[in-house]
C-alpha cells in the first residue's frame, strides 16, 4: 500500500518559493539572529536599509528547504543551514559581505542587559571612579570579583573585570550591577551570524575587521616588502624608480670623488673647485 504524502500548507510552499527566488537573485546572502529585537526596531531597520538590504523572516525549516533547493546552482550555499539559530532571518544584498556587515552594524543601538540574556561579547566593568559612596554596594561589587577602594568619599574600581564572558547567560545580579553602573552592553539590531558569497561563507569574526588597523597593517607590510625588494635588488615597478635614483646618486658620488667630469657632474665639480680655490686663497692670504 502506498505511503500517504504529508500535506504541506500552500503558504509554506509560497514562502519557500519566494526564498529560492531571492537566493537566486542576490549574490550575497546572510543569516541574522533576531533574538531580543523588538518588532518596532525591526521595522525601523527595514526602512533604513531599504534599497541596500532585503530582510526576510521565516522559520528555520523553511529556510533550510530553500537552501537545499538551491545547493546545486550555488555551490556551498546549503552550508548556511549550520548557522540557523534562535529566531533567524535571511538578509539579501548586492553589496559584498564586509559592506553588508558594516551596514547592519551601523544600525544597532545600545541597551541595558537583562537577566537571562546571552552576552554578545565579553562584558567588562572598566577601572575608574563610580558615583557610589561606601556602603553595601562594595560587597555587591566584590561578589562579582570587582576590586574596589574608597577615594575622596567615593568608590573606585581598581582594575578592569570581565563579569560575563561571551556566550554566557547574564545573571540577575550582574544585570542589576551593570544597570547601576550605567553600562549598556547589549546591542539591539540584527545580529549577523554568517554571510555567503561566491561559494564562501564568512563568519562574524572574519567580517568584524578593524578597518583602521587593517589599513595600517597593509601599509606596514607594503613598506617592509618594498625595503626587502630594494635590499635584494629585485626589480618591480614599486621600487625600480628609487633603485635607479640610488644607483645614479652613487655613481655621481664616485665620479665627483675621482674628479671625473661629465654632464651630470660638471656643475658640482665646478662648485667644488671654486670652493677649494677659495679655501686655498684664504689660507695663503691671496685676494680673489
Amino acid at each position: 500500500m502506498a505511503k500517504p504524502e504529508a500535506h504541506v500548507a500552500e503558504y509554506k510552499k509560497r514562502i519557500v518559493k519566494e526564498l529560492v527566488e531571492l537566493l537566486e537573485s542576490y549574490p550575497t546572502v546572510g543569516v541574522v539572529d533576531l533574538m531580543y529585537l523588538p518588532a518596532s526596531q525591526l521595522k525601523r531597520i527595514r526602512n533604513v536599509l531599504r534599497g541596500k538590504v532585503l530582510i526576510k523572516v521565516a522559520k528555520k525549516r523553511l529556510i533550510g528547504l530553500a537552501l537545499d533547493a538551491l545547493s546545486r546552482k550555488k555551490k556551498g550555499i546549503d552550508k548556511l543551514k549550520d548557522y540557523l539559530q534562535g529566531i533567524c532571518a535571511l538578509v539579501f544584498s548586492n553589496e559584498n559581505p564586509f559592506v553588508l556587515y558594516k551596514l547592519i552594524q551601523k544600525n544597532k543601538s545600545k541597551a541595558p542587559a537583562k537577566a537571562g540574556q546571552i552576552a554578545p561579547n565579553d562584558i567588562i566593568v572598566k577601572a575608574g571612579p563610580t558615583p557610589f559612596t561606601p556602603g553595601p554596594i562594595i560587597g555587591e561589587l566584590g561578589a562579582l570579583g570587582i576590586k574596589t577602594k574608597v577615594e575622596g568619599g567615593k568608590i573606585n574600581i581598581v582594575e578592569d573585570k570581565v563579569v560575563v564572558k561571551e556566550g554566557e547567560v547574564i545573571s540577575e545580579k550582574v544585570a542589576e550591577i551593570l544597570k547601576r553602573l550605567g553600562i549598556e552592553p547589549m546591542e539591539i539590531g540584527l545580529n549577523v551570524i554568517a554571510v555567503y558569497e561566491n561559494g564562501l561563507i564568512y563568519e562574524k569574526d572574519v567580517l568584524a575587521v578593524d578597518e583602521e588597523k587593517l589599513m595600517n597593517d597593509l601599509v606596514e607590510t607594503f613598506l617592509i616588502a618594498k625595503s626587502l625588494a630594494k635590499e635584494a635588488g629585485y626589480f618591480v615597478k614599486e621600487v625600480v624608480e628609487e633603485m635607479i635614483a640610488e644607483c645614479f646618486n652613487l655613481c655621481k658620488a664616485v665620479a665627483l670623488e675621482s674628479w671625473f667630469v661629465c654632464p651630470e657632474t660638471i656643475e658640482d665639480s665646478l662648485y667644488a673647485g671654486e670652493k677649494y680655490a677659495l679655501m686655498l686663497a684664504d689660507k695663503i692670504k691671496w685676494e680673489v
